[in-house]
């Protein structure tokens, strides 16, 4: 695979840039056996450098979106390098071909929460959920099963980004173990996120009615993770907005909460994290 020639740099700088590229790959796996990340050159409409992933997929299209790097190269590379530091698959720059990274809706999700999504757009924000269409889907039509194979591959980019995180501390702890009850504490929003009760919404009369939940993710004094569903109370019109007559949080507000037990503890990359229910605000 001839490498690109890139815009902006000189000649020297660019051999430089292949030297260290070369260094980084060493080792590594082919990239017909195991695919490659790929970054790719800006083009005309696009000022950006990006980065794909080429799997050897068998079918028509084989290289998919990942996300946004940056305009400058050097920085593109060093995001790029960071985040598949751990992965067996090397990392090449490649321009951009628009008949093999064209979209063509195989990655589209066409059911669940969040029907209408791009795979990668779920990576960063629902691995879980990526993960149970990767391995717990049951597809019934062969254009199902290429979607799982896809949902595979961009599992395979959370696995990849997981294997960076066992390499650094664990930070923050539990706050307790499942079932255990909880009392006084001060808590900061950091993220809200909204979405539909699947198992709630209804249809009357033609007219969908939608249970939205907040999904907050907030953190202790300490700094420890914590996440609580708090279930709107009242149907919306509309998915995904919230009533009303609902209270919606913000990130950065703090809330204290008078009671509460512990749903599960689980993991996010090497950080703990608590999940609560029955929680009794102040």
């Amino acid at each position: 695979m001839t490498p690109p020639i890139l815009p902006g740099l000189t000649a020297q700088e660019q051999t430089l840039l292949y030297e260290k590229l070369n260094v980084y790959n060493r080792g590594r796996a082919s990239y017909k056996e195991a695919g490659a990340y790929l970054v790719v050159l800006p083009r005309e409409g696009h000022s950006t450098y990006t980065l794909w992933i080429y799997s050897p997929l068998p079918g028509r299209q084989h290289i998919f979106y990942l996300c946004e790097l940056s305009a400058d190269v050097n920085e593109a590379l060093r995001t790029a390098s960071t985040l598949c530091f751990y992965s067996e698959r090397p990392l090449l720059m490649v321009e951009y071909n628009a008949k093999r990274m064209q979209g063509n809706g195989d990655d589209l999700i066409p059911m669940g929460k969040y029907r209408g999504h791009f795979l990668h757009e779920i990576l960063s924000i629902d691995p879980a959920y990526l993960g149970w269409i990767a391995y717990k889907f049951q597809p019934r039509i062969p254009k199902q099963e290429r979607f799982v194979h896809i949902a595979r591959i961009y599992y395979s980019v959370h696995m990849d980004a997981q294997r960076v995180k066992v390499h650094r501390k664990p930070m923050g702890r539990f706050l307790g173990k499942k079932g255990e009850k909880l009392e006084n504490l001060r808590l900061t929003v950091t993220h809200v996120r909204l979405e539909d009760d699947p198992y709630k919404t209804q249809v009357r009369g033609g007219t969908p009615f939608f249970y939205v939940r907040q999904v907050l993710r907030l953190t202790d004094t300490a700094g420890n993770r914590v996440s609580i569903y708090i279930n709107a109370r009242t149907a919306s019109r509309h998915s995904c907005v919230l009533p009303a007559t609902e209270r919606a949080y913000q990130p950065g507000e703090t809330i204290e909460i008078a009671s509460a037990r512990v749903a599960r503890t689980y993991w996010v990359g090497n950080t703990p994290c608590t999940r609560l229910n029955y929680v009794r605000f102040k």
